[in-house]
């Protein structure tokens, strides 16, 4: 019977010469194992051969021009640009809606929970004096990227306000420091809040509100130019202290669910609730999360004062600001409520398919590729360069020059338009153009979406970048430039599914797309 294949008949001549009885090898007999030896070659050729001819035979008929082979062994041309940024946006980026919304509904109710509980420990009563103390006001705000839909990668951490209640005796007078000529552009888009007697012209006459507000004065206010102001430091360390004894009085009821502790921040930092999983309804809500509280005392119209940012260093020191300011009385802005309301009205405009939000979720994700090979002080400085809210308003500002988002925001067009966020971005490290607060700027674009306080509409325009000097400036811009360039070799290295990952893995992070004589 004939061999069905060449393999059979390799097996078969194989097991026939190995069962064939062992002679006395002389010289007639010495050219046996090399005869075995050809066979086994030429069979291994005839199968290369055979394998050959089925691929060529297989293969489009437009590689095979007048009978002559154009086989290579990459028969496919390596993925474009779209298709890694889609492919690293699905496995990289891109977050469950169902999980973040488990999450979210996670994180409202334990804060809830708490924010109620220091309401009641915080109810107005009289202190000696006949002023009232602060108070929470019995509700929060969600802001940030988790609740404005562009998060990526691990629905962990959230930012949540936490409006105070004023004594009815306290009103507050903000005033914008961005016309000081003295102060260091790292504070022109803070704010200072004098106390002023409520505007009754049957109240108290001025010294007695003034003895009656003493106490509160003296637990929460600085003088700044001889007047009291109220202290974003001495309000930030009672909101501390208030939430710990409000976590003492919810922790046993949490315990069925979950294991809460309270991080303290500092003198400028707000404190962060960490919620650690423990028994839930919701498998997918086990996660450790980092929930910031931040205390804001509202202003009217959706604006909130809040602690100020920290300024990037290096920068001079907090206690020789000029002009007889103190650092325990600057204040930063929170405009979440128009910023959301200004991304609604975006997408209400925009047409089916708009890619924007996605667009901001790979500009971040760029960003954190950028980190690779940096030590940690210059990542820390690359970071706050490019900031999560400073990739934000390099959305908006483009999305408000151009108008409400055209046709050419779609998927199809996903590498262009990030493109074009990577160019405005690097126009406004290099100067060539400012990054203006979306609402903190020239013409005030939010305003077109919602009411404003008299005090954030007659504040000077706020550029995000200038406190950063030339040098950190240029630095960022080069290495963003580089890190763009290199962008289809770092998403194939580091994200995305193996059959797109064509090149060979990376020795060091530092060799990978950066190298030494680059930023």
């Amino acid at each position: 019977m004939a061999c069905a294949a060449p393999q059979e008949c390799l097996y078969h001549f194989l097991w026939s010469g190995r069962g064939a009885p062992a002679e006395p090898t002389d010289g007639a007999d010495s050219g046996f194992p090399l005869l075995k030896a050809t066979v086994l070659l030429l069979l291994g050729y005839v199968l290369l051969r055979c394998r050959h001819a089925v691929r060529q035979r297989f293969l489009p008929g437009s590689s095979r021009v007048a009978g002559h082979s154009t086989f290579s062994p990459r028969p496919f041309g390596e993925p474009g640009l779209g298709v890694l940024l889609e492919s690293y946006y699905e496995h990289e980026v891109r977050l469950s809606p169902h999980v973040l919304g488990h999450s979210k509904a996670h994180v409202s109710r334990i804060v809830g929970e708490l924010v109620r509980a220091g309401r009641a420990r915080g109810s107005p009563g009289p202190i000696p004096g006949g002023a009232l103390a602060l108070a929470f006001r019995g509700d929060f705000i969600q802001v940030g990227s988790a609740y404005e839909q562009h998060k990526i990668r691990r629905p962990d951490g959230f930012d949540v306000l936490v409006p105070l209640r004023l004594p009815p005796l306290v009103a507050l007078e903000p005033r914008s420091l961005g016309q000081e000529p003295e102060l260091a552009p790292a504070f022109r888009g803070c704010f200072v809040c004098a106390l002023k007697a409520p505007p009754s012209p049957s109240g108290p006459p001025g010294n007695q509100w003034l003895r009656d507000c003493k106490p509160f004065s003296d637990g929460f206010c600085v003088d700044v130019r001889g007047r009291r102001h109220l202290s974003a430091t001495l309000v930030l360390r009672w909101f501390q202290a208030h939430l710990q004894r409000s976590l003492a009085t919810v922790r046993y009821s949490l315990e069925g669910r979950c294991r809460v502790s309270l991080t303290p921040g500092g003198p400028e930092q707000p404190p962060t609730l960490h919620i650690l999983p423990c028994r839930t309804d919701y498998g997918c809500c086990r996660l450790s999360m980092a929930v910031r509280l931040i205390p804001a005392v509202h202003l009217g119209d959706g604006v909130f004062l809040v602690a100020p940012p920290p300024p990037p260093l290096p920068v001079g020191p907090l206690s020789e600001l000029p002009g007889g300011l103190r650092a325990e009385a600057l204040w930063g802005v929170n405009t979440a409520r128009q910023e959301q309301k200004l991304l609604s009205w975006l997408q209400e405009r925009a047409p089916p398919g708009a890619c924007y939000l996605k667009c901001l979720q790979l500009l971040k994700a760029v960003r954190d590729l950028g980190t690779r090979g940096l030590d940690p002080m210059a990542k820390a400085q690359w970071e706050r360069v490019l900031s999560s809210y400073a990739l934000k308003t390099v959305l908006l500002a483009v999305l408000l020059r151009e108008g409400p988002p055209a046709k050419g925001w779609d998927d199809a067009h996903l590498g262009e338009c990030l493109e074009e966020l990577v160019q405005f971005l690097r126009d406004c490290l290099l100067r060539r153009q400012t990054l203006f607060h979306c609402v903190l700027g020239p013409g005030g674009a939010a305003s077109d979406v919602g009411p404003l306080p008299k005090v954030l509409r007659e504040a000077a325009p706020v550029d995000l970048l200038a406190a950063f000097d030339r040098r950190t400036r240029e630095l960022a811009a080069a290495r963003l430039l580089s890190t763009w360039r290199r962008l289809p070799q770092l998403l194939r290295a580091y994200g995305g599914p193996r059959y797109l990952a064509r090149c060979p893995p990376p020795r060091s992070q530092r060799t990978l797309g950066f190298p030494e004589g680059e930023p």
